[in-house]
């Protein structure tokens, strides 16, 4: 076997096994959640973090940054989200510029439905074909790779 360090073809290929990887897992796990709950990915990630945030809220700002999303990108899955119940906007009582994005009772209960059909998704979808082990190590490895290429 080819030795990664100083085969260019070798990396390349291991990398592009990750990828692939990952978008074909991504791609069935977004489609199951899609069909299940009607979210979108970035619908289905805003909700997630509300739903794992304090109070199931966050600064508008915030959320946005987090979930990787351009103001105006936010504001329209934000205005979907608040049109099919699920989130509404708070002003903050002690800041006037800053507006919280909460989860309505609706969207609380489909964010903890949607959030337990992931976890059964992903168990069928990489920690059965991984194993406990494998599935921990990779998790280790992505996680070593967001830090050492700069994301917190």
């Amino acid at each position: 076997m080819p030795d990664p360090y100083t085969d260019d073809d070798e990396i390349v290929t291991w990398w592009g096994l990750v990828i692939e990887g990952y978008l074909a897992t991504q791609d069935r796990l977004m489609g199951e959640i899609a069909e299940r709950f009607g979210l979108a990915p970035a619908s289905f990630d805003i909700l997630l973090r509300l739903v794992r945030s304090p109070e199931r809220r966050m600064p508008m700002t915030r959320l946005a940054h987090e979930a990787a999303l351009s103001s105006g990108g936010f504001t329209k899955v934000a205005d979907r989200l608040v049109a099919a119940g699920l989130i509404c906007r708070v002003p903050s009582p002690d800041d006037r510029r800053v507006t919280f994005v909460t989860l309505t009772d609706h969207g609380r209960d489909i964010a903890d439905r949607a959030r337990k059909a992931c976890a059964e998704i992903l168990r069928h979808r990489v920690l059965d074909p991984l194993g406990p082990e494998a599935s921990a190590a990779l998790a280790d490895a992505m996680r070593t790779l967001r830090e050492a290429n700069g994301q917190s």
